[in-house]
């Protein structure tokens, strides 16, 4: 048996706090016992699942870890099969059908779950596909969102664990002290486990020896588990890596790569585990694996991995793959200035066909959004079409270029390229997602609401890059609220929102997403509160829904009456605006209209409104335009029910109807 490490743990009474982890678990999605390390979370976590077992058919124990490099899905490495193909919601959707059987999951030391593991908590939380119990400590590491969430959207119950006697400064004194009493070859296990936690028997037998690992044991320095040998405490590995310098962890890192390769990594996870390893060590990966671990942190969506095996792979003799994944990486961030020069290193008169349209692609793409240089990244495109010859590669232009279209305003051009693309023979996956979800929203902006779903699922179905899918999802939420089914809009616009990362911008949007369903149907507090964080968060990225975001605030800050909280969204709508957000030109007018009500200038009001229905008809966005006149009308504006009429006679929806009752007071 080993040896109980000589360290005074201070911990509370123990019946409270299972009460309320059950209550948790029972009448919600589970619970997180926050605390100080050291103060009994993980026992009372273990106590608690020993309670519930019985009303469970599967109890499972998720540990995170601080040592290993933050790769996906990291944590749950021992329960999942991350699948070699598919971006990053389908991946998590399949995580969420693996896992999610009703089954009690225990999730230690949650504050270092890697960013999809977070994401994939929460998802399963918010669903009810499981029950949780999550230990985190907060305020020494940063928590990540997806976990403060849990009790921030009162998924799950927080239980507050801090004893009174507890003294952060005394108990890692006695720890320090602990460890520093160990063996030099107890600590030199702890130093290994300090790099990668766990590790095998095998492996750390190998990299210590046998005898150092039972020294460990009888210490009550380490365990040894079924996933392998870990600290006995992750306070001993925090001792432990505060007294070690670069040049040591350098060692341990190296050794620790050069055995995990002799015996080859298993999965996607152990892959990129590996390959995030030697980056740090004297035995970086070949510039071949360090790329193809590079797209495949991309894939998943983790972006700053990917960033730093891609930079480690730069000028290794495999300079396109490295950049161009560099490039996605970095403009994905909304860092396009540094996606920009990235990319440049790249001489285009080398490259083959498709090589050139694979840099072309992402080039142009950050040069429209993140840079804010439409015009220019419309001639690029264009100058790149000219100059190559295969059916695929021009398809895959024209794709882009219907993007580029619809976000200019011109959604006649934009649905007529984005058909074309669609009908092709040479279209591959990238180009058809891409092109059905900018026709997925044309149609739903310029009436032809039945063609959206199907557009929509297109784009799904292709696996479509980036965000896009909340370019086909804005085209089904419009469709939606047109046609009388608001519930059904808030329902899809949430669950996009749910299972967004809220690491990245897709959280932000699908926010915005929600924050217009919530002002069609009136809610407009709860419109403010989304708007507010999601402006925020898109306003240092070149996305196009940046401004969409403050437009919509205005509105809503107008409607709430308050004036001078609406004028500032409006100005900051106005400065963000431009040619890539043109099909937002009506929401502009209708934020000013909403602010000047505000302001008691009803004749402003009636103006702006009156102004939003003509840009929405010029761009041919016949649904818009009806919103924007039953606005009008609201406003009191004489000649919005004749406006009225007539679009609804042009587009017979359930709004146009609804609108004209209201105002005719039947």
């Amino acid at each position: 048996m080993p040896v109980r490490a000589p360290i005074g743990w201070v911990t509370g009474r123990s019946d409270p706090a299972l009460e309320l982890i059950e209550r948790g678990v029972r009448t919600q999605a589970g619970a997180v016992l926050i605390g100080p390390a050291g103060v009994g979370k993980s026992t009372l976590a273990r106590h608690a699942a020993e309670q519930l077992s019985a009303e469970f058919d599967r109890v499972d124990w998720v540990l995170a870890t601080a040592s290993p490099p933050d790769v996906p899905f990291g944590a749950f490495e021992h329960l999942l099969d991350v699948p070699e193909s598919g971006k990053t919601a389908a991946v998590l959707a399949t995580a969420r059908q693996s896992l999610g059987d009703g089954r009690l999951l225990v999730i230690d030391d949650a504050h270092h779950l890697d960013a999809l593991s977070a994401a994939l908590v929460y998802q399963l939380a918010v669903s009810r596909a499981v029950r949780v119990v999550l230990t985190a400590t907060v305020g020494e590491w940063p928590v990540p969102a997806e976990v403060t969430a849990l009790w921030h959207d009162d998924v799950a119950a927080r239980v507050d664990v801090t004893p009174p006697g507890h003294e952060d400064s005394r108990l890692r004194a006695q720890v320090d002290a602990f460890v520093a009493g160990l063996s030099s070859t107890t600590r030199r296990v702890l130093e290994f486990l300090a790099v990668a936690d766990p590790l095998s028997l095998e492996d750390a037998a190998a990299l210590t020896s046998a005898h150092a690992v039972d020294d460990g044991v009888q210490a009550g320095a380490v365990i040894i588990g079924q996933d392998g040998v870990r600290p006995a405490h992750p306070l001993f590995v925090d001792s432990v890596r505060d007294r070690l310098g670069g040049p040591d962890l350098r060692r341990l890192r190296s050794a620790v790569v050069g055995r995990l390769s002799s015996a080859g990594p298993h999965g996607v996870v152990g892959r990129l585990r590996l390959a995030a390893l030697s980056i740090g060590s004297d035995s970086p990966l070949p510039t071949p694996d360090l790329c193809a671990a590079a797209r495949e942190a991309l894939r998943l969506g983790d972006l700053e991995l990917s960033e730093r095996l891609a930079r480690a792979g730069l000028g290794g003799g495999h300079d396109l793959d490295a950049r161009l994944t560099a490039g996605y990486a970095l403009a994905w961030q909304g860092r396009g200035r540094e996606a920009d020069a990235v990319l440049a290193g790249l001489d285009p008169a080398s490259l083959s066909d498709d090589e050139l349209i694979a840099w072309a692609l992402p080039t142009a793409a950050n040069q429209f959004w993140m840079l804010s240089e439409p015009a220019r990244a419309t001639a690029f495109l264009q100058s790149i079409r000219a100059k190559v010859d295969d059916p695929g590669a021009r398809t895959a232009v024209d794709a882009l270029s219907a993007t580029f279209a619809m976000n200019a305003g011109n959604l006649d051009r934009a649905r007529d390229v984005a058909e074309q693309v669609l009908g092709s023979p040479d279209a591959d996956e990238t180009a058809v997602g891409w092109a059905a979800s900018a026709a997925a929203l044309c149609a739903a902006r310029t009436g032809r609401f039945g063609d959206v779903d199907a557009l929509a699922e297109r784009a799904v179905s292709a696996g479509q890059p980036g965000l896009l899918r909340f370019t086909s999802g804005f085209g089904q939420t419009t469709a939606l609220l047109m046609t009388g089914e608001s519930d059904r809009a808030l329902t899809l616009a949430q669950r996009l929102t749910e299972f967004a990362q809220r690491r990245q911008p897709g959280r932000a949007i699908g926010e915005v997403l929600t924050a217009d369903v919530l002002l069609a149907r009136g809610e407009l507090t709860e419109a403010v509160s989304l708007l507010r964080d999601a402006a925020t968060t898109l306003a240092p990225t070149g996305y196009s829904w940046g401004p969409l975001a403050w437009m919509l605030l205005a509105q809503a800050l107008g409607r709430l009456d308050r004036p001078a909280d609406a004028g500032k969204a409006l100005a900051r709508a106005e400065a963000r605006h431009g040619l890539k957000s043109m099909p937002a030109s009506p929401e502009l007018s209708l934020a000013r209209a909403a602010t000047l009500a505000a302001q008691h200038d009803t004749h402003g009001a009636v103006e702006a409104a009156r102004a939003a229905v003509k840009a929405a008809e010029r761009g041919g966005q016949t649904a818009v335009a009806l919103r924007a006149a039953h606005v009008g009308a609201r406003l009191g504006d004489a000649r919005a029910g004749e406006t009225l009429a007539r679009l609804t006679g042009e587009l017979d929806c359930a709004f146009g109807r609804e609108a004209l009752a209201e105002i005719n007071g039947s």
